[in-house]
């Protein structure tokens, strides 16, 4: 990418003729960017494979296959060319097959196993319903993998007899939930056999976020490491503990005897430990650190707090004596080395950050090198290569060297003192054709979670918004996780108030600077970013224009009808209908002050999101309404939390920046 000003892109341009033409950004460039995700290196440490996805606007949909990079020098082949949604890639522990997820004929997710020496995919389950999840058995002779129950065949007029029990689920649901269990199947083909049964589940997990808890074998290959939840519905998520199944007899035992916030657990490699996540001092609000316990069962012991980070991966050392984490800090993404001692050292990394959306696609090798998907600013995510002994993370594949053609905007990680001195952070993109002096009309783009945060990396929005010679600024609030665990919690019990303080000292900030034309401000945001674009249009008469994408409004619809539901009183402090918990969440909720917004306001939610769901936005559309405020609002007729197709997705985002264009 070239990062330099619109005005000076031409001059340059203009001398170097074997340059690609200099051109804007766009939305539409959204089709060329190839995803990078999911890496693993082979047991040997010669190559990686992951999953590489492109758009495809004749079918709408991201495409999806597997492809294999050798290392260090970057050649890569594909080797599932034919499957256009094949995920999940696992290597056997010898290293001579590859096992992955892809739809069979009635595009329900499989297991297949691919020879390395050449042959077709050998396909090992089958069934009504996709699997999950699965994980090579230590010999190699086995695969255990996760699905749901089957649906109950029912005949005659018990067909029509459909009414289900409702738990704590979310209100998009339309037939009873099911447990997801274990099954055991040959990797060279054969029958499978059930696991585990009952009416307790492994988790699942609805994006945007994590995958659901992985399992683990133990080293003997007698046992298997899983999360148990006490139920397949999602709000009781945090009803979770680790357990072990002895996979001869299928009984099952409690590693800590704890009973929720445990998942994520990783048996280490002399298989007398098991690493996991927990949140910190059992407080969903809190820090997810990795604890570890022994295998044979007993008490867990927090062991990254040292590190004050939010941790999203962990991977054993080959030696067993450490482990690597990541997580967010500051404008960046860090990784951090802990022993199992407790002792902690922050990886130096250079080159690149790897990508973090819940989730880290970074794997070690056992030399010590890292793998990792990576970016920077200026360039989308490739394949990077951090050697042993390493600081510096070189790039392996070029999947994106197509979009250097792209001139984008300047860039830069921002700091600031807040409200109580507080030093508060955030990325500040300068308009295309910035000059210093002149003051822009200003763009709040807002990162949702909240717990999450907003990173150097590359954002096409955010580039496409600085075309119109906007500044785009998008801060970091208390409730994101980027500061240390003090700065995540501080949003309990205060949703609204102490972020929008936050926010607007940001704000202040750049105006002291000169920057900014506070006649021409807007505020958006998606899913937490539309709550804080809400709460911030409601409290903060100074806006131009607003843009609320699945605004949060209302605490008291999320509990009684998101897919987190019940676990929304972990952070308000309070269950809606017991006590004065109506006040507490009314309090926090933008729907507290809609009545006071005036700036014209686009609104933009899927009918079926689970997340947040619509009904919120309607509900805020009313008031607006009502209220003479000019508004339009649009439902897109897909589910999920964010349209998952890219033509889709481009309309929200063209939406957005022509509403912006419209009044700024």
């Amino acid at each position: 990418m070239k990062v330099i000003s619109a005005v000076l892109a031409v001059g340059i341009w203009a001398c170097a003729g074997t340059a690609p033409a200099a051109q804007a950004p766009t939305i539409r460039d959204t089709l060329r960017q190839v995803r990078l995700s999911d890496p693993h290196l082979s047991p040997d440490g010669k190559s990686v494979v992951l999953v590489e996805s492109r758009a495809d606007v004749e079918s709408d949909e991201y495409r999806s296959e597997l492809v294999l990079v050798e290392l260090p020098g970057g050649h890569l082949r594909p080797v599932t060319r034919d499957r256009h949604h094949a995920a999940s890639p696992r290597w056997s522990p010898a290293g001579d097959r590859i096992a992955f997820i892809a739809p069979d004929a009635d595009k329900h997710g499989q297991v297949f196993v691919l020879p390395m020496s050449g042959g077709d995919a050998l396909q090992l389950t089958s069934g009504k319903d996709a699997v999950s999840q699965f994980a090579w058995s230590p010999d190699g002779a086995s695969i255990a993998y996760a699905v749901e129950d089957p649906k109950p065949e029912l005949k005659g007029e018990d067909k029509f007899r459909t009414a289900f029990r409702v738990g704590n689920d979310d209100f998009t649901i339309s037939e009873a939930v099911r447990p997801t269990h274990l099954w055991l199947v040959p990797s060279q083909g054969g029958a499978a056999r059930r696991l585990t049964s009952g009416s307790w589940s492994l988790p699942s997990s609805l994006p945007p976020g994590p995958p659901s808890s992985p399992i683990s074998w133990s080293k003997d290959g007698k046992s298997i490491v899983l999360v148990r939840q006490e139920t397949p519905s999602t709000g009781d998520g945090l009803l979770t503990r680790i357990q072990v199944l002895d996979v001869a007899s299928g009984a099952l035992r409690s590693l800590t005897g704890e009973s929720r916030l445990e998942g994520y657990p990783k048996v280490s490699p002399d298989g007398t430990r098991v690493a996991y996540w927990r949140n910190r001092n059992g407080n969903a609000w809190e820090f997810q650190d990795v604890w570890l316990a022994p295998f044979a069962g007993g008490a867990g012991r927090d062991l990254s707090a040292g590190a004050d980070v939010n941790v999203f991966g962990t991977w054993w050392s080959h030696d067993g004596r450490s482990l690597i984490v990541g997580g967010n800090t500051g404008t960046t993404v860090g990784l951090w080395r802990v022993g199992i001692d407790g002792s902690t050292e922050r990886i130096r990394l250079e080159g690149a950050m790897p990508t973090n959306v819940y989730w880290m696609d970074l794997d070690v090798g056992a030399d010590g090198k890292l793998v990792f998907v990576g970016q920077t600013n200026a360039d989308p995510a490739e394949l990077y290569l951090l050697a042993s002994g390493s600081h510096t993370a070189s790039a392996v594949t070029h999947e994106n060297a197509a979009l250097a053609d792209l001139t984008l905007a300047r860039t830069e990680g921002v700091t600031w003192k807040g409200p109580g001195g507080r030093t508060l952070d955030g990325i500040l993109t300068y308009p295309a054709g910035y000059r210093a002096g002149q003051q822009y009309p200003l763009v709040l783009l807002i990162h949702g979670g909240p717990t999450s945060s907003s990173r150097e990396r590359f954002g096409l929005l955010r580039y496409v918004l600085a075309t119109h010679d906007w500044l785009v600024f998008e801060p970091n609030y208390r409730g994101s996780d980027n500061g240390g665990n003090a700065f995540a919690a501080a949003i309990y019990r205060d949703a609204g108030q102490g972020p929008g303080e936050d926010v607007m000292s940001g704000v202040e900030y750049l105006k002291s600077r000169g920057l900014v034309d506070a006649q021409r401000m807007a505020v958006t945001g998606w899913s937490y970013g539309g709550f804080m674009t809400t709460w911030l249009a409601g409290h903060y008469p100074v806006w131009k224009a607003a843009v609320a994408g699945a605004a949060v409004t209302d605490f008291v619809e999320m509990y009684d009808l998101s897919d987190g539901n019940v676990t929304t009183s972990e952070q308000t402090g309070a269950s809606p209908y017991v006590g004065d918990g109506m006040d507490v969440n009314r309090r926090q909720s933008p729907a507290s002050a809609v009545t006071q917004i005036r700036a014209p306001t686009l609104i933009m939610c899927d009918t079926g999101d689970f997340r947040v769901p619509i009904t919120q936005s309607y509900g805020l559309y009313r008031a607006l309404v009502d209220n003479r405020v000019t508004t339009e609002f649009y439902a897109i007729p897909t589910g999920g939390h964010f349209p998952s197709d890219p033509i889709r997705q481009m309309d929200v985002w063209q939406r957005w920046v022509d509403w912006l264009q419209r009044y700024l």
